[in-house]
């Protein structure tokens, strides 16, 4: 479980269980329920109901918890919640208690309690490494939940080092894929794709779905973050979409709504309505508080018309209630482009506005840029300048395509980052040309380095 492959753990502990059952029923209940964690983090559905085995009698901790999760796996949260919920209550400081109370606490979707009870075994589990690294696993967790990628990363950086000294690669492969997940947030490409790697290498060779399915998802969410949708929705398509490749379980439907905004993005539809009914059932389960404004916002990206406005200003009401200013920025963003596109300039300043400080306050770098970009386009002033020479003499759209051509980006791509078409693009682009009498995109991206350049060294 620790430092191999997890369905070989599975098998292992299923055989104990059964050889404990007779003389040691309570050994062979924890032996049980730890073929389910292997079952879980290898991202088997079937094999976790096996190994959970029928309902224990409630009363006893892990006859709860075995109750709880087998009614959330076979989605019938109303049986889950009772069992869970005493699970979570129950005074017990024992670290292994608290790691079950923290899980508990994420299934039901409460997660503060989560962040509490992960705290708790991190307190109590000072004198063992392996304890330790499996706190701050769940307590990382839990912070990313939350909306606090920061203090995640801090979390997630100790469990790192702590796994490795105790020997515990499968636990670091779980903190790398959350580290390049709060990475992803920044827009740190390197960072998110150095993670990501170290998280796979494990992940690949010892069958952690779950820790594979959260570095796929960091990598998709940098992409999009840097307006690169294409590639996002490229890379959560199989993660999300029906099929023998989705990834795991507890974790696809998170990716679900950076998905059907790089699908829409990317000018594929039709892919984002395939999983916004199973998303739908998600976020009526409960168990994560942001999903019904994000469900909103996912409805909002495919309405048709002008229905999207009414959807969007649903999903910002549903914000208020849960908090987290990434995902509440993600939807301003949005809107806030909706609402240009509809030349309604001057609500749409006061969304980008409302976006572009909620993005700050996270740490969420590309993202700010992006809505820079967009109040640019929609005529603000002082967003950051377009920077001295021939760059100020261009439109705010033209600036945008510019940079996104120096880049490397294609007419087409430079058409989907920014929600246009392709002959606007080409139209802006021509005039970028005559404007700053260059002859080829080389030409562009040498201005636009040169320029860059000088604007640093004024800085210094």
């Amino acid at each position: 479980m620790a430092d191999g492959l997890v369905d070989d753990a599975r098998e292992t502990l299923l055989l104990a269980a059964s050889l404990l059952a007779a003389e040691e029923p309570e050994q062979a209940e924890a032996a049980r329920l730890s073929a389910a964690d292997a079952a879980w983090v290898g991202g088997d559905v079937a094999a976790c109901l096996q190994a959970l085995g029928e309902p224990a009698a409630a009363g006893s901790v892990l006859g709860d918890y075995r109750a709880g999760m087998r009614a959330l796996l076979e989605l019938r949260p109303d049986l889950a919640v009772g069992p869970l919920r005493r699970v979570v209550d129950r005074e017990d400081d024992r670290p292994e208690h608290q790691l079950r109370s923290a899980t508990a606490a994420l299934l039901l979707g409460d997660v503060v309690a989560a962040r509490r009870a992960g705290a708790r075994a991190l307190a109590v589990a000072r004198d063992s490494p392996s304890l330790r690294a499996r706190a701050l696993e769940y307590l990382a967790y839990a912070e990313l939940r939350a909306g606090r990628h920061a203090q995640a990363r801090a979390h997630a950086e100790e469990g790192v080092r702590t796994a490795y000294r105790a020997g515990r690669r499968n636990t670091a492969a779980h903190h790398q894929a959350m580290l390049a997940l709060a990475a992803s947030i920044v827009g740190e490409t390197a960072t998110v794709a150095g993670h990501a790697t170290a998280a796979l290498a494990t992940a690949r060779r010892h069958g952690l779905v779950q820790a594979a399915t959260l570095a796929e998802w960091a990598v998709a969410r940098n992409d999009l973050g840097c307006g690169r949708p294409l590639d996002a929705a490229d890379r959560l398509g199989p993660l999300v979409l029906p099929g023998v490749r989705r990834g795991h379980f507890a974790v696809w439907m998170l990716a679900v709504p950076c998905f059907v905004e790089a699908a829409v993005l990317a000018g594929r539809p039709d892919d984002a309505r395939a999983v916004v009914a199973d998303f739908a059932t998600w976020a009526a389960l409960g168990a994560d508080p942001h999903a019904p404004a994000q469900l909103a916002r996912c409805r909002a990206l495919l309405a048709p018309g002008d229905d999207a406005d009414e959807l969007y200003l649903l999903a910002l009401a549903l914000h208020d209630g849960t908090g987290g200013d990434f995902e509440r920025a993600r939807t301003e963003l949005l809107h806030g482009r909706w609402l240009r596109r509809r030349r309604r300039l001057r609500e749409a300043r006061l969304r980008l506005g409302g976006a572009l400080v909620g993005f700050e306050r996270c740490g969420a770098q590309a993202w700010a840029e992006q809505t820079r970009g967009e109040l640019r386009a929609n005529g603000a002033a002082g967003c950051e300048g377009a920077g001295g020479g021939g760059l100020a003499r261009l439109t705010p759209q033209q600036l945008r395509i510019a940079r996104h051509v120096a880049e490397g980006a294609t007419n087409r791509e430079v058409a989907l980052r920014l929600a246009v078409s392709t002959r606007t693009v080409d139209y802006h682009l021509r005039n970028v040309f005559a404007t700053l009498g260059v002859r080829s995109r080389m030409e562009l991206a040498r201005m636009i380095d040169q320029q860059a350049g000088e604007g640093r060294r004024a800085d210094l």
